[in-house]
């Protein structure tokens, strides 16, 4: 019996002792196109290659790099579909900030927005029904203090 009867369930581990979902996952994040963040002390720069391997896609349509807030943004690497699922919870990393900063008067902290769009991430690895994401996502952005961050 091979690794493929392990590879349906994300909680049954194969005699090699991997979650396989996991590791498709991790596979297609490695076969996706480069995505780039570099922290300097005075700010933050992402950035990707936007290359298609079919002259059908418009590229106009695909949009690899997200601005979530004034000073913060999001690059991903990996299956666009994923992403493009994912991005529901872009738009509600937006609402979010927006209502924290209708609450605080202050842009939210990068960190929160790793901590909120992290658990999304996490649920898809850990419920029924769904696959992990085959996204890796760079969130990069600037606090309130000023000072540069970097997450992946």
């Amino acid at each position: 019996m091979g690794d493929s009867a392990y590879s349906f369930s994300l909680t049954t581990f194969s005699r090699t002792g991997k979650l396989l979902q996991i590791e498709y996952a991790l596979n297609a994040v490695a076969n996706g196109r480069t995505a780039l963040g570099i922290a300097a002390t005075d700010g933050v720069v992402i950035a990707t290659d936007k290359k298609f391997a079919s002259s059908l896609v418009e590229g106009e349509g695909v949009q690899k790099v997200e601005r979530i807030t004034k000073g913060s943004g999001f690059v991903y690497s990996g299956v666009g579909p994923d992403y493009r699922v994912l991005g529901e919870c872009v738009r509600k990393g937006r609402k979010s900030a927006q209502a924290y900063y209708r609450e605080y008067n202050e842009t939210k902290p990068v960190g929160q927005l790793v901590k909120s769009t992290a658990s999304v991430m996490q649920e898809y690895t850990q419920s029924g029904g769904v696959r992990p994401f085959g996204v890796s996502l760079l969130v990069a952005g600037i606090d309130s203090d000023g000072s540069p961050r970097l997450f992946q």
